[in-house]
């Protein structure tokens, strides 16, 4: 009788479609492509550059990459990458059309020194996925010791926290470093001008909103725009730097402290369609 009862059980919870819950987040390293970590939600997804693409480029930035809300499609772009390496330069529901070359990109920090941004020697070379469930995932990105500048030896391990359903990333970059007592670190994103790049920093000294056309379009023609943010809780202030071509949100730090952060980023052709709205949703968190 009890066989009887567990069978029936089992039978009433395959007729009523139970299924496992989605999967609406992922992080993985991409050996097949040249030690790429990917990371997206069901909104938003981005990469970091790993060792076998230094000198091409060696940058911390974040490259963000576009798509429209629902699936998750990074495993399926790069699947198609291994048959034609433009792939996830033209438009599938989303694509990468965003250009970080050597610079903070949609949302790094690294040291400012003498008003320098103090890149890492090396893309970032190692990793550890921390947590994963179908609504969160979080793992670290860790870059070696370098020269920010002289007598000072710095050293970086970035925390990211992807949660479902938010256009925002939760950053954590905890910097170890010796050769001075404290350190001015920026939070930034890379200013595209040549891009109509529109730059607003929200009547508040801790974040700031970028809306801009897409800054790679030499796969094919770009009409959608690209919204990114920084937010960085009691940050010393904000720096917009053409020279740099930056926009910057600065804090000083001491040794083994923790730079917390938000950065975010969304596409026209999704759910969020101007600059107005964009700032509107930047400015509420």
């Amino acid at each position: 009788m009890k066989k009887l009862i567990i069978l029936l059980a089992a039978a009433t919870l395959a007729a009523a479609g139970c299924k496992s819950p989605e999967q609406k987040v992922m992080a993985r390293f991409v050996p097949e492509r040249a030690d790429d970590f990917v990371f997206e939600n069901n909104l938003i997804a981005g990469r970091f550059y790993g060792k076998a693409l230094e000198g091409n480029p060696t940058s911390p930035g974040l490259d963000i990459w576009v798509k429209l809300p629902g699936k998750l499609v990074a495993d399926e772009w790069y699947k198609g990458a291994m048959e034609d390496p433009g792939y996830y330069h033209h438009d599938h529901g989303g694509k990468d059309c965003y250009k970080v070359a050597v610079s903070l990109g949609g949302g790094a920090s690294v040291p400012l020194i003498d008003g320098k941004l103090c890149y890492p020697k090396t893309n970032y070379r190692s990793y550890e996925v921390l947590e994963t469930t179908p609504e969160k995932v979080v793992f670290t990105l860790s870059y070696p010791e370098w020269e920010a500048s002289e007598g000072v030896k710095v050293s970086l391990t970035k925390k990211l926290t992807v949660t479902a359903d938010s256009y925002f990333t939760a950053v954590e970059d905890s910097y170890t470093f010796s050769g001075c007592d404290s350190l001015c670190v920026a939070a930034g994103l890379k200013l595209h001008s040549a891009q109509q790049t529109v730059v607003d920093s929200l009547e508040k000294s801790d974040r700031y909103a970028i809306w801009e056309k897409a800054s790679d379009q030499s796969a094919e023609p770009e009409d959608g725009l690209i919204g990114v943010a920084v937010v960085l809780p009691g940050a010393d202030g904000l720096l917009l730097s053409r020279e740099l071509d930056h926009a910057l949100l600065v804090k000083e730090i001491v040794s083994g402290e923790t730079l917390s952060y938000s950065i975010g980023s969304c596409w026209s052709k999704g759910e969020i369609k101007t600059a107005e709205d964009w700032f509107a949703l930047v400015s509420g968190r």
